[in-house]
């Protein structure tokens, strides 16, 4: 799952040397990781990086993992409910966003992207309601929160070279060599985005520009629910440091160095 993850692995170097990275390519394509088990092994991570005497950097584009680090969030390990899910099993995507509303404010969309991801949410959080999370420890971390400032006109046309780039890349094939090796089309469409309408599209439910047009909207409207989530952690009394994504990459490295 190299190209629809976005690994960009050929980037992990500087000045000719290369950047150490962890929590790549962690778990088998197919498998439903969770924010509990990204908490666990981003603590297993921070400790081996500072033992080396070296700094910690978490990046990436998903504001809910990164922020359950920052702000500590005190999860559990969610069993699966067969019983739950025998019940939800016949029910519409509509039904169940009513359910899954039932038990919290629906922020966006992501959980109801599909019937296998409304129905794990819901899962979520009738365990939750029924075992209330006791108050465990989770370390504070002093952090320089680094944000990238864009326009919105430059994401978009950023977004769109991207993907196109990534199709140029191989992005079909790869997915039609998971659905080869055993990975489920239902596995590979409950991740969303690139995977689901990648899959849909080697599936045959919809045609190569229908795949284009609707995955491109998809990750603008991912891009402006990333933004929208940041600006709240603002709100939330994270303070985040914007660099203009514009500004040569030099620029952008004695930024970070002054905050620092």
């Amino acid at each position: 799952m190299d190209l629809g993850t976005g690994k960009d692995l050929a980037e992990y170097s500087f000045n000719g040397k290369d950047i150490p990275y962890h929590l790549i390519d962690i778990v088998d394509p197919g498998y439903k990781y969770n924010v509990f088990e990204f908490q666990q092994d981003f603590l297993k991570a921070f400790e081996t990086i500072h033992n080396k005497g070296r700094m910690p950097i978490m990046c990436g584009g998903t504001g809910m993992y990164i922020e359950s680090i920052l702000k500590g969030y005190r999860l559990m390990p969610v069993p699966e409910n067969k019983e739950l899910r025998a019940q939800l099993a016949n029910k519409s995507l509509e039904e169940l966003t009513e359910v899954l509303k039932q038990y919290k404010q629906l922020h966006n969309s992501t959980d109801v992207d599909t019937a296998k991801r409304a129905i794990r949410a819901i899962e979520i959080e009738a365990y939750y309601a029924a075992n209330p999370i006791n108050e465990r420890e989770f370390p504070k971390f002093k952090s320089l929160i680094i944000g990238i400032d864009i326009d919105r006109e430059l994401r978009r046309q950023k977004i769109t070279r991207r993907l196109q780039q990534r199709l140029d890349e191989g992005m079909v094939e790869e997915v039609k060599r998971l659905i080869e090796s055993g990975v489920t089309p239902d596995d590979l469409i409950y991740y969303g985005l690139e995977y689901k309408f990648l899959t849909l599209y080697v599936i045959g439910k919809i045609s190569y520009q229908e795949m284009f047009e609707q995955l491109e909207t998809a990750i603008h409207q991912f891009a402006k629910r990333q933004m929208t989530w940041f600006r709240g952690m603002e709100r939330r009394g994270f303070e985040i440091s914007w660099i203009d994504a514009t500004v040569p990459t030099e620029d952008k490295i004695n930024f970070v160095m002054d905050k620092l």
